[in-house]
């Protein structure tokens, strides 16, 4: 059975987190993910006491996301948290309007920056990707998407798929895993709810209890490179009931 992950990004609003990681245990996942808001202003002593308090669990946090600004600006702090915590792929999560680039040019021109980011984080023995949203798949000028030129433009870059917001952008998730089947070494495994449900949750559903076809999907990622499934759901009201369907829903695939 393929062990399961859960982004910690998704508890956020349910604290404390070591009563989430209690309970991601007991469900059964063998792995989380962090993201900056958890880590990113931690000293060395409260890392070490968060990767106690994954030791107590048995959980470990192979994977990560750290935004571009410490990737770029501070490497060995980055790579400090990586060591603490047994981090060992580095995913840079998202891209803020006002920073995006419009044109092909511009997106090939960031696909050179997240490949000269990586640098430090490959030599140290890392895995270094990118892990796309929506506005990754809008059509630019020229027919191309920014994922193709972030791609082209980072020919080592690996990629955290999040299927769901592939959808949300209107692109066709089973051609875009053909596509990059070598790059995807993470997905994201969430749902989107039926169209005018869970307004409340900015329209994500718990895995398993939405309309994308996670079945399917699963079958076809068995054939890329995938070595983490992550269980995400952006606002979710009742993070028990995440927990829990979504693991007893992905165990059926």
């Amino acid at each position: 059975m393929t062990k399961l992950g859960f982004q910690l990004y998704s508890a956020r609003n349910f604290p404390p987190l070591s009563d989430v990681l209690k309970k991601l245990s007991a469900a059964g996942y063998a792995h989380v993910e962090g993201f900056g808001g958890i880590y990113g202003a931690m000293d060395d002593a409260a890392l070490k006491a968060l990767r106690s308090d994954l030791d107590a669990n048995n959980l470990t946090m192979p994977t990560g996301h750290f935004g571009l600004d410490m990737l770029e600006g501070e490497p060995q702090k980055a790579l400090n948290i990586a060591k603490i915590l047994g981090i060992q792929a580095i995913y840079c999560p998202y891209l803020l309007p006002d920073q995006r680039p419009s044109d092909a040019a511009g997106w090939l021109s960031f696909g050179k920056r997240l490949q000269d980011a990586a640098k430090p984080f490959r030599d140290a023995g890392l895995a270094f990707g990118w892990h796309n949203h929506d506005f990754e798949f809008v059509k630019l000028d020229d027919g191309s998407t920014p994922q193709d030129q972030i791609f082209a433009g980072g020919p080592e870059l690996e990629w955290e798929a999040d299927i769901a917001w592939i959808i949300r952008g209107k692109a066709d998730p089973f051609e875009w895993i053909e596509r990059y089947a070598s790059r995807i070494t993470a997905v994201h495994v969430k749902d989107i709810a039926p169209a005018g449900e869970n307004t409340d949750e900015d329209g994500w559903a718990d895995v398993g209890q939405g309309t994308v076809d996670w079945k399917g999907l699963v079958d076809v990622l068995k054939k890329t490179a995938v070595k983490y499934y992550v269980v995400e759901h952006d606002n979710p009201k009742d993070v028990d009931q995440l927990i829990t369907r979504s693991i007893a829903s992905f165990n059926t695939y």
